[in-house]
């Protein structure tokens, strides 16, 4: 009698890296983590899911650690303010990481992207254009950078084009982000950078398209978990109406995805 195959299972560092940037963003619970990188893959999971109060957590342990995750967990914690509405907190933390960046590209990148994102949050688009220019030239310098720097730098470059009207501008860097993400492991990045796609598409009065690409990622947003996206994404409909939903069930999905958020430890500014 032949022994059946062993079956091989993920350790513990793939499960966390596939769902903080691949294609399981929605696994919940979470293994516990047992090294400080883990630990960050933890925090972006939770935070992609809505989780504020479980990613607060890891990151308030990993900022006590020093060097790159340092900085890391600090732009992370700045991402999950701006996902709430607060991006003057957000700018004190993502000060902070550049700071703790030093010379490590990713770290750099991701500190200045975050700052680029809280200066447009609050109207300051000159400054936010200069903080972005600084993050391609760190891109541009670093050696196999991870994919999702580019994505970020392409986000951020769209809302900037959105914050100021220019929507042909904020549809062409949104393209490079879904064709960016659409390469990628990330099934999180493919989600948002479809919400960036389909709020650039709006600005630029493609209202029609918007509306299709709102309702499809709207659709796999809510398959995969990730409530933040969710409730953006529902809440551009509320605006635009869809297609697939009636303007009453939109607004419950938004209403809903938002409660969701704050019963996980989120507090939106209003």
């Amino acid at each position: 009698m032949r022994a059946s195959p062993a079956v091989a299972h993920p350790t513990v560092s793939q499960t966390l890296a596939s769902a903080a940037f691949g294609a399981d963003p929605g696994r919940w619970p979470l293994p516990v983590a047992g090294t400080a990188l883990e630990q960050w893959w933890r925090a972006v999971a939770a935070g992609g899911q809505g989780r504020y109060g479980s990613a607060q957590g890891e990151l308030a342990a990993l900022r006590r650690t020093v060097g790159p995750l340092a900085s890391l967990a600090h732009s992370t914690q700045g991402s999950l303010l701006r996902q709430l509405g607060w991006h003057e907190e957000a700018r004190r933390w993502d000060g902070r990481a550049v700071l703790l960046a030093g010379d490590d590209a990713e770290a750099r990148v991701d500190a200045l992207v975050g700052l680029a994102a809280d200066a447009l949050g609050v109207g300051r688009f000159a400054v936010s254009a200069k903080l972005l220019e600084r993050a391609r030239g760190a891109l541009v310098a670093a050696v196999d950078p991870p994919p999702r720097l580019a994505i970020r730098v392409e986000w951020v470059s769209a809302e900037l084009a959105m914050a100021t009207g220019d929507g042909p501008t904020a549809v062409s860097h949104a393209a490079r982000a879904v064709e960016f993400a659409e390469s990628g492991a990330s099934l999180r990045h493919r989600v948002k950078s479809q919400v960036v796609s389909a709020a650039a598409l709006c600005c630029a009065g493609r209202v029609d398209e918007s509306r299709t690409v709102a309702d499809a990622a709207l659709q796999v947003a809510a398959s995969l978990g990730l409530e933040p996206l969710r409730w953006a994404l529902a809440s551009l409909l509320v605006g635009i109406g869809s297609a697939s939903h009636s303007a009453g069930e939109v607004r419950d999905i938004r209403d809903v995805a938002a409660g969701v958020v704050r019963h996980r430890g989120g507090v939106w500014r209003k």
